[in-house]
């Protein structure tokens, strides 16, 4: 008498499991659009250059999906894309670098011959580094500060130069 509830119940699981490919294909379910990983299109590659640093890399790929402790000279980016009803596709790219420089490409996206980003007009703008040796609190604080530095500064900004007193 036990066994036919157990029966039944291992029957109709095996039923479901077997039925699951036409359960997930029916018209009118909506299913959703799994992505996972880093979105690497062929823009974003065709932007990659032997000799760029990391943090060039990093700008235009974004972070990558895994670096290994074992082969630190090495960034791996892996996207997977599965839309409702169709195969997964997965793309996978590995950059490799020496010395902190772009020295190889391998996976399933390749650098074109003829850049896109070379016809653009593009210009590059040399920013000078910031001096950081007073915080923003420590100048607006020696604005309003009355103690002995800023008397000093005052007194030394009211004396006249050598040049500038009458002859």
């Amino acid at each position: 008498m036990k066994t036919l509830p157990l029966t039944l119940s291992l029957t109709a699981s095996l039923l479901l499991a077997a039925c699951s490919p036409v359960l997930n294909n029916l018209p009118g379910v909506y299913s959703l659009e799994i992505q996972q990983g880093n979105i690497v299109d062929q823009a974003m590659v065709d932007q990659l250059k032997p000799g760029m640093n990391k943090r060039q890399v990093l700008y235009v790929m974004g972070s990558p999906m895994l670096i290994d402790a074992f082969h630190p000279k090495r960034w791996d980016y892996v996207y997977s894309d599965q839309i409702s009803g169709k195969d997964r596709v997965q793309k996978r790219m590995t950059l490799i670098f020496e010395n902190d420089l772009l020295i190889g490409i391998q996976g399933d996206l390749k650098p074109n011959a003829v850049s896109i980003t070379s016809a653009q007009n593009e210009t590059t703008v040399d920013v000078p580094k910031r001096s950081l040796d007073r915080t923003m609190l420590e100048k607006v604080s020696s604005l309003f500060s009355y103690g002995s530095d800023s008397k000093e500064s005052s007194n030394l900004k009211s004396k006249p130069r050598d040049d500038d007193a009458p002859h």
